[in-house]
């Protein structure tokens, strides 16, 4: 069994609720001292409240930001150097989604969804990477989705974004490699979240998904932390969904447009 891998500091994003959260609490042993960042500065307060209470002494900083915003992105980049903290694990988490078909899309909400899943991921990613390479240690989760394997109808732009996450990881991983900084793409099905209530456009939306696919937040993140101590480049949690995974990644293309076409309508 592989030893679990230890980190000085952390940077995790989208980390007051959900996932995020999770993986603060399921790392926080093995975690000298976190970065959390999130919009909500009261929630972030209360986890980093939690965290120092079950593990005394642990430096827990807080920065709130919306990710949306390039400036606030770059705030967060600031800040690092200026409290000289040097991120040995990234948690790129953060992240929006919109149910509905791409037409009727309000545009501010397709281009906050862009700049979160994309270009914060993206940027913070390249922020941290040369203090990784210096210290010669270091570890990236980038959080996607099983969505990424797929186009899916009404949540086009989401998936789209997402196979951008794996891609994008799967190359860094092979850059990086000579780094010994492991790169690992989180591809979970449907988790119980906040997330799902927040792309939802309407009250009356539902997005539409099967029951038994569905994964805690506990097992993702638990089988997120084994599969990089494993050094695994991508891990779909849950068996339900990495045999969905592996299925519709065998399937040729013309197979998949029959199935995306056969989508139940909103």
């Amino acid at each position: 069994m592989p030893l679990s891998k230890r980190f000085a500091c952390a940077l995790v994003t989208g980390a007051s609720a959900g996932l995020g959260e999770e993986f603060v609490l399921q790392l926080a042993p093995r975690v000298d001292s976190f970065v959390l960042v999130a919009r909500r500065e009261d929630r972030l307060n209360e986890l980093s409240a939690v965290i120092r209470a079950r593990h005394p002494g642990k430096l827990v900083e807080v920065i709130a930001a919306d990710l949306s915003r390039p400036q606030d992105v770059a705030r967060v980049l600031d800040h690092l150097p200026q409290r000289g903290l040097v991120p040995d694990l990234l948690v790129n988490n953060a992240g929006l989604g919109d149910y509905g078909e791409f037409a009727d899309a309000e545009w501010p909400r397709v281009e906050a969804m862009l700049r979160v899943n994309i270009e914060a991921l993206t940027r913070l990613t390249h922020g941290v990477i040369p203090g990784m390479i210096r210290q010669k240690r270091g570890a990236i989760i980038n959080i996607s989705s099983l969505a990424s394997t797929l186009p899916i109808p009404d949540i086009a732009v989401y998936s789209a974004t997402k196979a951008y996450v794996t891609s994008f990881s799967e190359a860094i991983r092979v850059e990086l490699r000579d780094h010994d900084i492991p790169v690992l793409a989180v591809c979970p099905g449907p988790v119980k979240t906040e997330f799902g209530e927040v792309a939802r456009r309407s009250e009356e939306d539902s997005i539409p998904m099967n029951a038994a696919f569905y994964v805690s937040k506990e097992q993702v993140v638990a089988e997120s932390l084994a599969a990089l101590d494993a050094d695994k480049p991508r891990v779909y949690p849950g068996l339900k969904v990495a045999i969905a995974a592996a299925v519709i990644t065998a399937l040729p293309l013309f197979a998949i447009r029959m199935i995306i076409s056969r989508r139940p309508r909103r």
